[in-house]
């Protein structure tokens, strides 16, 4: 599989239900995301980091600017084009929403009903076909045991973790996951990213995440998008990614820096600034 690239040019985003005169959740942002890339977007609350994700997944129309997917303008292709493109793109919301009543499994091959005709998507309703796939989806994420649980009988961090193993599941070749560790452990949320890395690499799937935890972003992304405000204030390998950095970028939120990625604050670097680091 290849994955998707995409292209970013001076995107503006503002919210269908936005108050009149509100400013854009996304203002100008500039992007270039090569096919199998696997990117981290962190920042503070607020930062637009959600709404990115969701405009990558056309699920929002851009208000001015431009997107393209594989060189393709998704908001062009027309109401099947746009569909037929929906299906190679995987969004993975940070609050899955999963049918109560269902059985994981059933839940988890859900993921792959955009290959699927109508015909079996119906009949894998009935009576789920490859539950051993969906068995090795679950183990990745240490819920192997749950393949036949129903849905509403989960705890909050085991709907989140059958909500990234749906992912695995997926044909898509673009993987959009929002905030995929909210609700796990530290050992359960570093799992969860290698696991995804992993397979992402394996497939040569696109990979791009929003995630709160700073550290894990550094540790498991190669490259790492600074968001504030809407903006893109960095674009840099995670490697180049200093405290100074993100002391400006979280600059009144501190305490959302978690981990190992936590900076003191001294000198200049209390003060709030815009950094402009381009990708190379």
């Amino acid at each position: 599989m290849r994955g998707l690239s995409l292209t970013v040019e001076q995107l503006v985003v503002r919210h269908p239900a936005a108050e009149a005169g509100a400013a854009p959740a996304l203002r100008g942002l500039d992007l270039q995301i090569a096919s199998g890339e696997q990117i981290a977007v962190i920042g503070p609350s607020g930062a637009g980091k959600t709404t990115l994700l969701h405009a990558l997944a056309c699920a929002l129309a851009p208000s001015s600017g431009s997107l393209l997917v594989d060189q393709q303008p998704p908001w062009s292709l027309g109401a099947a084009g746009l569909q037929r493109l929906r299906a190679r793109l995987f969004l993975a919301p940070q609050t899955p929403p999963l049918p109560p009543r269902q059985r994981v499994v059933t839940t988890v091959l859900a993921a792959r009903l955009p290959a699927m005709g109508l015909w079996a998507s119906l009949a894998s309703l009935i009576k789920p076909r490859g539950a051993e796939q969906a068995h090795a989806a679950l183990q990745r994420f240490e819920l192997g045991d749950k393949l036949w649980d129903r849905v509403d009988r989960l705890s909050g961090g085991e709907r989140q973790r059958v909500g990234l193993a749906r992912a695995l599941l997926s044909p898509a070749a673009l993987w959009l996951i929002d905030e995929p560790l909210s609700a796990l452990d530290p050992a359960r949320a570093a799992l969860a990213l290698r696991s995804l890395t992993q397979v992402a690499a394996e497939r040569g799937v696109t990979m791009i995440a929003s995630l709160h935890q700073v550290d894990l972003a550094l540790a498991h992304f190669p490259r790492v998008l600074g968001m504030r405000e809407g903006r893109l204030v960095f674009d840099l390998p995670a490697a180049q990614v200093t405290p100074q950095l993100l002391a400006q970028l979280y600059a009144s939120f501190e305490h959302e820096l978690q981990g190992s990625a936590a900076v003191q604050l001294t000198g200049d670097a209390t003060q709030a600034g815009r950094v402009v680091a381009p990708h190379c």
